[in-house]
C-alpha cells in the first residue's frame, strides 16, 4: 500500500492506532478542576513496582500468555501471524528521520513503535536474541536522531512510547550503556520537552481532544519505564499529565462516543487505554480515571458506528474503513463487558496487543440482546438498523453535532446509509493534511469539507462557509421501536443567517425504507440544494420525482414525496457554481451525487423515501402522507 498522508488507511503504520492527527494546538485553557484527585508528584511513584517488565504486563502475565497461546487456537494463529511480521521486520533496514511532508516525523514514529511491539512481544514469549538485536539497531538509530520533530509533538510523544516500551520489556537484554543511551534519549527528546508544556498548561496540555490522549500517553509511558532512575521527572511528568488526561477523557460522557470521528476515537482511546492499563502495571493502581463518566461506554461507539459491511459512519476526518482496536479487549475485561471483546476478535488484524489483552467472552448479538438503534449524547450521533447479524441489513448514521469540534467538517444534517450489501450514501472523508490552510483559514474552501460535500442541505450557496462553523446543534429527538426508528436534529445554528428554522429528520420506516425530511421557514427565499453522494449509477426517472441507484445487482429507489415541485437531477462531486474551487482537492472520481433544487424556498417541507429493492423487486407507488416533523 502507498503511505501517503491523504488519509488514515494509507497511514496505519502500527495497524491498530487510527488515523495521523495535524490538528493545531489548543489555546491555552483557564484553570481546570479535575474530578479524579491524583496525588502529588512525590507521591505518586510510592507503589512502584522496580521489575521489569512493568509496561502493561508483567514477567509472570507474560509467562501465562505463553500458556494461553498453546491453548487458544485463535492466539496461536495470531502468534503465528506476529511472527511473520517479526522475520520480516529482521529483514528491514532501520528507521530514519523522514519529514516527507515537512512537518511530520510520525510515520517514522509509529514504524519504530510498531517494530518494537512486534519485536518486544516475541521477545517476552520465546526469548530468542534476534528479537532484541533488531530491537536495538531500531532504537540505536532513533536515539541519535537530532529531535523527535517536538513542534509536532505527537511525532515526540510516539516515539517516547516506543522507547519505553523497548527500555522495559528487553530490559535485562541490555548492556548498563545501551539503557544510559535509551534512558537519554527519552528525558532530553521526550520527557523534558513534554514537562515545559504541561507545566505552562498550554497546547496539547490543555486540548479536550485526541492531541492530549496521545501525548500525555506516550509522555507517561517515559515517565514509568524510568520511575526509578529519574524519580523527580517522572513523578513531576505523571502528576500534570495524570491531571490534563481528565479534560479530553470528560469529552466521553454520557455514551462513550467521540466528537472526533470515530477513527479518531480509535486513536484517542488507544493512548487512554495504554496509560491506564500501564499505570496498573506499574504502579498498581490507576487512581480510579477509569471510573470517570462515560469512559466505561466508549467501547459501544465502534460496534454502533460499524455498519453491516464493516464500513463505520465515518464523519468528521475519518476513513471508512473498519476500527482494528486491541484495547477493546483492555475495556471488556476492565468493566466486564464481554460485547467488546466480541467485537474486536471479528476485527483483529492482529497486533501484539490483542495476544495481551485477550479476552475470549461475548458473541454476536442475538434479536432483542442489543438494542438495533443508538443516540450518542453530546457528539449528537445516532446510528439506526435493521439487524446486528445480516450483511444486507439497512444501516443509517446521522449526526448533528458541533462545527468547532476538531477535525470536523461543515457536515450537520449528514447521513450514510448502508442496505442490500451496498453503501449507496456515502460520506468521502478528509482531503489531503498537506493542502493549503486545510487546518486553517482555507479549510472551509474545500469540497470535501464543506456542506456541499456531505448528504445534507446548503442553503444559498456561495463563497461563504455553508453552514456556520461556530454552530452547535442536537438531536431534538430520537425514537426506537420495533416497526418505526427515527431521529430529529435542530439544525438552526447551521443556516441561522438564511433561514429563522431548520430541522431535519431520518426515519427508518418498518426497517425496510429510510425517510429523509426537512424543514425550513425562511423570512426570506433561499436557494435551497439537497444532496446525497453515491458511488452507484444513478438514474432519473421520465418526471424527475423518482430515481433508480444501481450498484452491480443492487438496487435504490429514491422518491420524492414532498414537495409537488421538486425534481432529482444527478450531478458531479464537485462545487456548485459560485462555490471556492481551490487549485487542489480531491478529484473525487467515481463518485456522483444526487440532488434536488429548490432555488425560491420560504416554507419549505421536503421528504424523500430511499427504499432498497430486493433483486427483480419493482418499486412500488406510495401515497405515504407526509407529516410534520412535529407529528412524528
Amino acid at each position: 500500500m502507498k503511505t501517503t498522508l491523504r488519509q488514515y488507511s494509507g497511514l496505519v503504520l502500527v495497524g491498530w492506532m487510527g488515523l495521523v492527527s495535524s490538528a493545531p494546538a489548543a489555546p491555552r485553557a483557564s484553570e481546570f478542576q479535575p474530578p479524579v484527585n491524583i496525588p502529588p508528584a512525590a507521591q505518586i511513584l510510592a507503589t512502584l513496582r522496580k521489575e521489569h517488565p512493568r509496561l502493561l504486563a508483567h514477567a509472570d502475565e507474560f509467562a501465562r500468555l505463553r500458556q494461553r497461546v498453546a491453548a487458544e487456537p485463535q492466539l496461536g494463529q495470531w502468534l503465528e501471524a506476529i511472527r511473520r511480521q517479526g522475520e520480516r521486520i529482521l529483514k528491514e533496514a532501520p528507521s530514519r528521520y523522514e519529514i516527507p511532508d515537512g512537518l511530520r516525523l510520525l510515520g517514522t514514529s509509529r514504524r519504530v513503535l510498531g517494530r518494537v511491539q512486534t519485536l518486544g512481544l516475541l521477545y517476552r514469549l520465546d526469548g530468542d536474541r534476534r528479537w532484541a538485536d533488531r530491537a536495538w539497531t531500531e532504537l540505536e538509530a532513533a536515539a541519535q536522531f537530532k529531535d523527535w520533530n517536538p513542534r509536532h509533538f505527537l511525532d515526540t510523544a510516539e516515539m517516547t512510547h516506543a522507547f519505553a516500551l523497548g527500555y522495559d520489556w528487553f530490559y535485562e537484554a541490555w548492556t548498563d550503556a545501551q539503557r544510559a543511551t535509551l534512558r537519554q534519549a527519552m528525558v532530553e527528546k521526550g520527557l523534558k520537552l513534554a514537562l515545559q508544556v504541561l507545566e505552562e498548561n498550554r497546547g496539547w496540555a490543555a486540548a479536550r481532544h485526541n492531541w492530549n490522549q496521545v501525548c500525555n500517553g506516550g509522555i507517561s509511558m517515559g515517565a514509568l519505564a524510568l520511575a526509578e532512575v529519574e524519580p523527580d521527572l517522572a513523578g513531576r511528568c505523571l502528576h500534570l499529565a495524570l491531571r490534563s488526561l481528565q479534560r479530553p477523557m470528560l469529552e466521553f460522557a454520557p455514551d462513550g462516543a467521540w466528537a472526533e470521528g470515530p477513527g479518531y476515537w480509535n486513536y484517542a482511546t488507544t493512548y487512554n487505554v495504554v496509560i491506564l492499563a500501564a499505570l496498573q502495571t506499574a504502579l498498581g493502581t490507576d487512581f480510579g480515571l477509569p471510573n470517570i463518566a462515560g469512559f466505561a461506554e466508549a467501547g459501544m461507539f465502534p460496534i454502533y458506528a460499524t455498519g453491516p459491511l464493516d464500513r463505520t459512519f465515518n464523519y468528521a476526518d475519518a476513513h471508512e474503513g473498519t476500527i482494528r482496536a486491541p484495547h477493546l479487549f483492555w475495556l471488556a475485561r476492565q468493566f466486564n463487558r464481554p460485547l467488546y471483546a466480541w467485537y474486536q476478535r471479528q476485527h483483529a488484524a492482529p497486533h501484539p496487543l490483542d495476544l495481551l489483552w485477550f479476552d475470549p467472552r461475548g458473541e454476536q448479538p442475538a434479536a432483542g440482546t442489543l438494542p438495533l438503534d443508538k443516540y450518542f449524547r453530546h457528539a449528537e450521533v445516532v446510528t439506526l438498523r435493521s439487524g446486528w447479524a445480516e450483511r444486507d441489513a439497512l444501516f443509517v448514521g446521522f449526526k448533528a453535532g458541533d462545527n468547532k469540534a476538531n477535525h470536523s467538517h461543515l457536515d450537520l444534517g449528514s447521513f450514510v446509509l448502508d442496505a442490500r450489501g451496498v453503501r449507496w450514501a456515502l460520506d468521502l472523508g478528509s482531503d489531503d493534511y498537506n493542502l493549503p490552510g486545510y487546518f486553517g483559514k482555507q479549510r472551509w474552501t474545500y469540497y470535501r469539507l464543506r456542506a456541499e460535500g456531505h448528504n445534507t442541505l446548503v442553503l444559498n450557496p456561495g463563497q461563504e462557509p455553508d453552514q456556520d462553523p461556530a454552530a452547535a446543534t442536537r438531536v431534538t429527538r430520537f425514537e426506537s421501536k420495533p416497526d418505526r426508528a427515527f431521529a430529529v436534529a435542530d439544525l438552526t445554528p447551521a443556516y441561522a443567517k438564511h433561514a429563522r428554522r431548520v430541522e431535519r429528520g431520518v426515519a427508518l420506516l418498518n426497517r425496510r425504507q429510510v425517510l429523509v425530511q426537512d424543514e425550513l421557514q425562511a423570512d426570506a427565499p433561499a436557494d435551497v440544494w439537497w444532496f446525497l453522494h453515491t458511488g452507484a449509477k444513478a438514474q432519473v426517472g421520465a418526471d424527475g420525482t423518482t430515481a433508480t441507484l444501481t450498484q452491480g445487482s443492487a438496487r435504490l429507489e429514491a422518491r420524492i414525496l414532498a414537495p409537488a415541485n421538486a425534481r432529482f437531477e444527478v450531478r458531479p462531486a464537485t462545487p456548485l457554481p459560485g462555490a471556492p474551487k481551490p487549485e487542489k482537492q480531491a478529484d473525487n472520481r467515481g463518485v456522483r451525487k444526487l440532488a434536488i433544487h429548490l432555488p425560491a424556498a420560504r416554507d419549505l417541507r421536503l421528504a424523500v423515501l430511499l427504499t432498497p429493492l430486493r433483486e427483480n423487486e419493482s418499486p412500488k407507488e406510495t401515497s405515504r402522507p407526509v407529516q410534520s416533523l412535529r407529528d412524528w
